[in-house]
């Protein structure tokens, strides 16, 4: 991702007002996203639109679509929250009597804790905390998106609730102070619905080799690229620090960039638009897929580079910082490895552009490390380090709470950060 040079002012506890005559990304525009490629899926659209007549068709469209701002002061609150597997999204839809701007305005809510594996059959209930509001793109109007967390009926935080140790660290006053700012880039695969396989593919077979795909275009290169448009202004409309967009080196695969963002901001922005390519996907007849290697052989994985940078990494003789904080980070790599995605080793063999999971190594402008540090970061002597490590299906709050202690608050023996510094050939 290119280095960005300040995050975005708006604060991710609050929306803007939307403007009555906002109306929702129409379902028209929706159903042009449905893939020329996957046949089965463009047979089944035949088919249902055969079983149904067109007025049919047309009322449900008009209800979709239908701003009911002028008519009533009530919103639709779509609560979102993390399920039990730690990557899947949930949500359901609420009534509010009016529009809100702080998640403080909003209820908690509670759900079936059992039916997500969170909860235990003989104690179901779990509740939600609203955390952060975004504008919804598919209903419009001034209904809303909320991010929560979950906590049990005696405000304990369950143990798939992630973002709540990320908030406690990032209020730590030493990290507070240094401002960290985060860029993530979000690689997904896009996976034809019936089998699996990704979009553009043939059924059974393979494309050809990587090369004309990375950032390519035309109908033999570029596959799924009106879901990926779609998503850029969704996320935008939504007010989501989206900073950009490519196809990646294997076809089929995408990545979209968000940030710079400032602590917990960072994690929400990611886990909202996570959940709109999800109903994207979903009404394109598209799987959506964050494994890290979604296909084995000699094809690139899927990751979620993670850019990172400190108030004193951004500041004159900010590189020597940098390489503490590389200093650090190799000394608890084994953390990192055991927190940064599940099936990250499939991904992490020092081939196809990273570096092996077993082994921390860091570098200028190579993208074969476990750190990169830009060569405008080694001429500007200050910026930010990009960790290589993270896969496609981490948990932002744990990836960004992880950066942020074991380089802000985590200390090394004087021992044990000599041997690194020899090893590495850091000066620190």
């Amino acid at each position: 991702m290119a280095q960005i040079l300040a995050p975005s002012t708006q604060c991710q506890t609050r929306i803007t007002k939307t403007s009555p005559f906002a109306t929702p990304i129409s379902s028209k525009m929706w159903s042009s996203l449905v893939m020329k490629q996957n046949k089965k899926v463009a047979r089944s659209a035949t088919f249902r639109a055969m079983a149904i007549n067109s007025g049919t068709i047309n009322r449900v469209e008009d209800l979709l679509n239908l701003d009911i701002t002028p008519f009533t002061d009530s919103i639709i609150a779509e609560y979102i929250w993390i399920g039990g597997t730690g990557i899947d999204v949930r949500s359901k839809s609420r009534t509010i009597s009016k529009p809100v701007e702080h998640p403080s305005e909003l209820p908690k809510w509670n759900y079936d804790g059992s039916s997500t594996g969170q909860a235990p059959g003989e104690d179901t209930e779990v509740i939600l905390y609203p955390q952060a509001i975004f504008k919804d793109p598919f209903r419009g109007g001034n209904n809303i998106l909320v991010i929560c967390d979950a906590y049990t009926t005696q405000g304990e935080p369950i143990p798939t609730n992630k973002r709540y140790k990320a908030a406690q660290i990032f209020r730590n006053p030493k990290v507070e102070a240094e401002i960290p700012w985060f860029g993530i880039e979000q690689e997904y695969t896009l996976l034809q619905t019936n089998v699996k396989w990704p979009l553009g593919w043939p059924v059974g077979g393979y494309p050809g080799p990587q090369g004309p795909y990375y950032c390519g275009a035309g109908a033999d290169k570029s596959f799924g690229r009106d879901i990926s448009d779609a998503h850029y202004k969704a996320c935008l409309y939504a007010g989501i620090n989206i900073s950009g967009t490519n196809a990646e080196v294997m076809p089929g695969q995408w990545e979209y960039q968000v940030g710079p963002s400032v602590g917990t901001e960072a994690a929400d922005h990611i886990w909202a638009s996570r959940y709109i390519l999800e109903r994207i996907t979903e009404q394109a007849g598209v799987v959506l897929s964050l494994d890290p290697k979604p296909i084995e052989g000699d094809w690139n994985g899927a990751g979620c580079h993670t850019n990172y940078s400190t108030k004193s990494m951004r500041e004159d003789g900010g590189f020597e910082v940098i390489k503490k904080a590389i200093l650090n980070l190799s000394l608890r790599h084994k953390v990192h490895m055991e927190a940064y995605g599940e099936g990250n080793e499939r991904r992490l063999t020092g081939k196809h552009e990273t570096a092996s999971i077993d082994t921390f190594s860091w570098g200028i402008g190579k993208r074969g490390c476990s750190i990169r540090v830009g060569r405008e970061t080694e001429k500007n002597g200050k910026g930010y380090l990009e960790d290589r490590r993270p896969a496609s299906n981490m948990d932002p709050y744990v990836v960004t709470a992880l950066l942020a202690e074991s380089t802000l608050l985590w200390e090394p023996t004087l021992e044990a950060e000599a041997l690194a510094a020899q090893k590495l050939a850091l000066k620190v």
